[in-house]
């Protein structure tokens, strides 16, 4: 499975930005799709999961902020995150649980960057 973020950028303090993940390849038994963050410098922390029947779950610290979904005909993941804030910042990397082979697949990350 090849994973594809996009949708990254420098944004303004209580902006909105929506990024994408797209899978391609053996998408058979793709499962949870998730969100990690990185800061630099700093360890990739989970901060949304989102499973195939489209149950979700959210780090404490973009509950009511951040939204993941997904659209299983596109093996499509998503993260729309509103009002954001400069700790935001980081590289997004999507992920995905396959149920087939029991493994993690990654994306290359999109960049994040949160002006105050």
């Amino acid at each position: 499975v090849q994973l594809v973020e996009s949708g990254g950028g420098l944004v303004p303090a209580g902006g909105s930005l929506r990024l994408s993940c797209v899978a391609s390849g053996n998408t058979v038994g793709m499962g949870t799709m998730e969100w990690f963050r990185q800061a630099r410098g700093q360890d990739q922390d989970l901060i949304a999961t989102v499973s195939e029947a489209g149950r979700t779950n959210y780090a404490d610290s973009v509950k009511g902020r951040f939204t993941i979904s997904r659209d299983n005909a596109k093996n499509t993941a998503f993260l729309q995150m509103n009002s954001l804030k400069p700790e935001d910042t980081g590289v997004y990397y999507c992920a995905v649980d396959s149920d087939r082979d029991r493994r993690r697949y990654w994306g290359r990350g999109t960049q994040v960057t949160v002006s105050s």
